[in-house]
């Protein structure tokens, strides 16, 4: 079996992982997100959404897998380094693209309402970037290899009241999410369609993750965890 670390601290996606059969470690990464964005903007200019969520998908792939590395290093004897969790690390970001903008984490229940009073009614495109760092040693079919894609998904937003807007808001969950909304929590509800993949709203697009396995030679049966 092979095995999956996500670099995310994502609930949702864990948990999609888990509903598709893959129990992934996770490892959260201390990427400045803000930082990795304005020196990417000071070198190539302005960014397309989907660069955006790739690249901070990449920056938060490639931290973890440089500490898992160190710590194995550190844990391992002078001969060979211990195992590490993980034969495949899996980055992900997401970001909401409405009226040419692009949208993180709301950073206050202010910035969620005014958002929501944005987006209500309207349809929005919500970008997920994903990124992989093979860790398989080359006796194990190891490619050393790292790549990279993104998904987007159209977001058709219902026409809420102000009244749902507060009551949504101060559940704290938009606060928590990309976009200031879930389509697999309470936010549900207020989302009446989507063009697209599922998955990816909620944060991760299984289709593209196992696509991109397969060009590493991996097959997402291989992540499977075995019945018991």
């Amino acid at each position: 079996m092979t095995t999956l670390l996500l670099a995310s601290a994502s609930p949702a996606r864990r948990t999609t992982l888990i509903t598709a059969g893959v129990v992934p470690f996770v490892r959260i990464s201390d990427v400045d997100e803000d930082a990795v964005l304005a020196a990417a903007r000071e070198r190539f200019g302005a960014l397309e959404p989907a660069d955006a969520v790739l690249l901070l998908a990449q920056a938060k792939a490639e931290a973890v897998t440089q500490l898992v590395e160190a710590e194995a290093e550190i844990a391992g004897t002078d001969d060979e380094p211990a195992p590490i969790d993980g034969d495949v690390v899996v980055g992900c970001d997401s970001m909401l693209e409405l009226d040419g903008e692009i949208y993180g984490k709301p950073a206050s229940p202010a910035e969620a309402v005014a958002r929501w009073q944005v987006m209500r009614g309207r349809s929005g495109v919500l970008h997920t970037g994903h990124w992989i760092v093979d860790l398989r040693s080359a006796d194990n079919g190891g490619t050393g290899g790292t790549l990279g894609a993104s998904s987007a998904t159209v977001v058709h937003f219902a026409d809420i009241s102000d009244a749902e807007i507060e009551a949504y808001v101060a559940t704290g969950e938009p606060l928590a999410v990309a976009g200031a909304f879930t389509i697999d929590g309470l936010g549900g509800a207020f989302i009446d369609r989507i063009e697209g993949d599922h998955h990816s709203v909620v944060g991760l697009s299984l289709p593209l993750l196992r696509e991109l396995l397969g060009q590493l030679g991996l097959a997402w049966t291989d992540l499977w965890v075995p019945a018991t």
